[in-house]
């Protein structure tokens, strides 16, 4: 099919009125991804997760490895579409409870940033190295793939991010 490969990270923290639990909007967002352009070639099991910011409401992550021949910010907009389909508007406000989020990680053509007025996008995610619940399920499918700014495999990273750090005297 495509020459590319995408890291796509999955989110969902509120239910669906047709797919349910978050659990299974991220099975369904798996398989909204795995038609038309995008093939999924591996998806990572679900994780529960606490939320970041405001929101109560505890997250379903995964994450899924793409393929496909189109650039990021062609990507990007599919992404943006599917979660459209969800439900998901985009209001600009930021750390809200969402019924399903789709980010861009990483890709195997490096580092890129684009920023045309209505998309912004930054790979490798600005934020992927801090975030177990993208860090833990890639780990599961994609251990081996490499930051291109850092160099370190997706397993190294996680490693670093659970590692059990010395109390200070």
């Amino acid at each position: 099919m495509g020459r590319h490969r995408y890291l796509v990270a999955l989110g969902s923290n509120m239910r669906h009125p047709r797919h349910g639990s978050p659990r299974a909007v991220i099975a369904a967002a798996i398989e909204a991804l795995d038609h038309g352009k995008l093939e999924v070639l591996a998806a990572s099991k679900v994780i529960a997760t606490p939320p970041l910011g405001p929101s109560r409401r505890r997250y379903a992550n995964a994450v899924a490895v793409v393929r496909c021949k189109r650039e990021p910010d062609k990507v990007l907009r599919k992404l943006h579409k599917i979660e459209h389909r969800f439900g998901r508007r985009r209001t600009g406000q930021g750390w809200r409870a969402r019924v399903l989020d789709l980010d861009i990680v990483l890709w195997n053509g490096g580092a890129w940033t684009s920023d045309d007025g209505e998309v912004s996008l930054v790979i490798p995610h600005p934020a992927f190295r801090e975030r177990r619940f993208v860090l833990e399920p890639a780990t599961q499918i994609a251990g081996a793939w490499r930051d291109p700014l850092t160099g370190l495999t997706i397993r190294h990273l996680s490693a670093r991010l659970t590692k059990p750090r010395p109390i200070p005297r």
